[in-house]
């Protein structure tokens, strides 16, 4: 078996189940497994996703003729927490740019990190931006103003489930690829599936 390269493993868990999907390079569906959940505590997860990894990542990788390296993660547990900032930048009259914007975001991320640090941040949400105390929804561009403030949500996660869940994948030679909160992405999916 070699590394192989073109396909994509993604991980969704929540208290109830476990989905195991592996897509191809051109998005077509490779393998799915299910597993339901019996109990629902924060151990008998990590204990689930153990037994579900035993039983599926040797068949999935027979399939693939190839070593699954890493994992997309898609969390549904109530364990995410959110912050939400307000920064404000005044301009002198200046026209805001990508550069104001850019200072803003490195700023309220340090100062989230500053707040939680026993927390990774997961999702980075811009809510609203401010231009002379009017609100759009987009970065605007090629406008001038004298403040400029920006909304934004964190949406974080334990240190200590990442380490968890990272252990647990590190047992079949998997590395934690990206964690997503399956909140956030329902936002931009048109069905359930």
């Amino acid at each position: 078996m070699e590394d192989n390269l073109n396909f994509q493993t993604f991980l969704f868990i929540n208290s109830k189940k476990l989905i195991i999907s592996v897509y191809s390079d051109t998005n077509k569906k490779i393998f799915e497994e299910v597993f339901i959940v019996k109990q629902n505590d924060d151990n008998s997860i990590f204990d689930s996703l153990d037994l579900f990894l035993e039983k599926n990542i040797f068949k999935i990788e027979k399939k693939l003729e190839g070593f699954i390296k890493k994992v997309y993660v898609i969390l549904d547990t109530y364990h995410f927490f959110s912050i939400e900032i307000s920064l404000k930048k005044n301009s002198h009259g200046n026209l805001f740019n990508q550069k104001i914007l850019n200072y803003l975001l490195y700023e309220a991320k340090d100062y989230c990190k500053k707040t939680i640090s026993d927390r990774k941040i997961i999702h980075m949400v811009i809510q609203n931006y401010l231009i002379n105390n009017k609100v759009y929804s987009f970065f605007p561009k090629d406008i001038a103003g004298s403040n400029f403030s920006l909304e934004v949500k964190f949406i974080c996660l334990s240190n200590n489930f990442i380490k968890n869940l990272e252990k647990i994948l590190k047992k079949y030679h998997i590395s934690l690829g990206q964690v997503v909160s399956a909140n956030y992405t329902y936002r931009f999916l048109e069905d359930e599936d």
